[in-house]
């Protein structure tokens, strides 16, 4: 039996919560963007009529009015963002347990065992979530009807707003093959820069290109790149509250002014490990390699990683490792740095997380075991008084960041 697999996009979500509260702004371009007094002043979302004005997601609010005089900015507001997700995942559950959210305003379904419930055709069941969403909660989605998760989402993207695709195992050549190599999904720049070196610039240059080349050329992910673009994706929708273990755990943070020195630095990144190994100690998780990405006040970005001692979830673990890495790479006290992320990879579960012991070293792990302690009594103050009861001395009477959590990276 083949599959029938839906995804469903909210248009232009972040602009289109903020619309529901002021309708009188709906026919004039309108962005949602970050506060620029806190140096965040960058576009989150826009509506339709600052798209069509060229305005881009993630450009500088001055680069989207320079394009765009009369756009309307509109502050963020996550609670909002979060009620309406789940509103939305609400009705989706409707139609069949099988959902998955990818992202705050993406999810698939598979309705192959429930299409016959509603005695309509899949292209019909797409319209009738479409319009029970517009018509309960005013807010519109494009939704994709394929028969594997990967060509459902390129359905979703390749009409908007307020629309369906349905890709076939018979029309999918014509509609998806002319696509940019881009619009793959887990395509990303990297490998699209590579792949353009061979002149394979579409998905359908990459689903005629030889599988054993793209093997050698990008691992793994090359032999799986060509099966997507073949129409061969097997991946299964997780049924509603299912939660696959995180592969990365992430935060970073933009400062309030730039960091310069190593002393600076070192406040900052101690904010973020906190923030990362405390999350990682509510994943029961620890990671054995550690990523930092340092922007500077130009935007432009550098990525170093490095393998951990040991695996850990101990924030001065990472802050020692944060540090080795961005002094190595950076000139701490010449080039200053806007934001730092930092994140947790290669990730393993606590129970499998054995050390393997030195006999040079045999007091460290007893040390390792006294920080774990200690922080996690640290997590146990913070979960019964509040995150703000107790807090890195270094931190107290910083001024690099504002009185906030620090940001949890995005996922793609």
């Amino acid at each position: 039996m083949e599959r029938v697999i839906l995804h469903c996009d909210l248009n232009c979500f972040f602009a289109s919560v903020e619309l529901l509260s002021h309708p009188e702004l709906r026919h004039l371009p309108v962005a949602v963007c970050g506060d620029p007094t806190t140096r965040h002043g960058i576009i989150l979302a826009k509506n339709e009529h600052a798209k069509r004005k060229g305005v881009k997601t993630a450009e500088t609010i001055w680069q989207a009015q320079r394009k765009c005089p009369e756009l309307v900015l509109l502050p963020a507001h996550r609670e909002p963002y979060k009620q309406y997700s789940k509103l939305v995942n609400a009705i989706y559950a409707r139609y069949t347990d099988l959902v998955e959210p990818f992202g705050i305003d993406e999810s698939w379904l598979d309705v192959t065992g429930s299409l016959h419930l509603f005695h309509k055709s899949p292209k019909e069941l797409a319209d009738e979530i479409r319009e029970t969403v517009k018509r309960e909660l005013g807010l519109t989605l494009s939704v994709g009807v394929s028969f594997n998760k990967v060509f459902a989402k390129l359905g979703s993207d390749y009409k908007k707003p307020d629309a369906t695709t349905v890709i076939t195992e018979e029309n999918f050549r014509g509609i998806v093959w002319p696509l940019p190599v881009t619009d793959l999904l887990y395509v990303g720049r990297a490998a699209a820069s590579l792949l353009k070196k061979y002149d394979v610039t579409t998905i359908g240059g990459l689903a005629q290109f030889d599988r054993e080349t793209l093997a050698l050329l990008l691992g793994k992910q090359g032999g799986q790149l060509h099966d997507y673009a073949n129409g061969i994706d097997r991946s299964a929708v997780k049924p509603a509250g299912f939660h696959e273990p995180p592969k990365s755990v992430g935060n970073g943070i933009t400062f309030r002014r730039n960091l310069l020195g190593e002393d600076d630095i070192r406040t900052g990144v101690a904010l973020i490990a906190d923030s990362v190994a405390g999350r990682l100690r509510r994943y029961g998780l620890k990671c054995t390699t550690l990523q930092v990405t340092i922007r500077d006040p130009n935007f432009k970005d550098i990525c170093r990683q490095r393998p951990l001692p040991a695996p850990t979830y101990v924030s001065r673990d990472l802050i020692a490792c944060a540090m080795g890495l961005i002094i190595d790479s950076w000139d701490v006290n010449k080039a200053p740095i806007r934001a730092l992320t930092l994140t947790g990879l290669n990730l393993l579960p606590e129970s499998e997380a054995a050390e393997q012991l030195d006999l040079f070293s045999a007091a460290e792990p007893h040390k390792r075991d006294k920080r774990e302690d200690l922080e996690k009594a640290m997590d146990a103050i913070r979960q019964k008084f509040g995150k703000e009861a107790i807090r890195s001395a270094r931190g107290m009477d910083s001024d690099v960041v504002h009185e906030r959590e620090p940001e949890e990276e995005s996922k793609p």
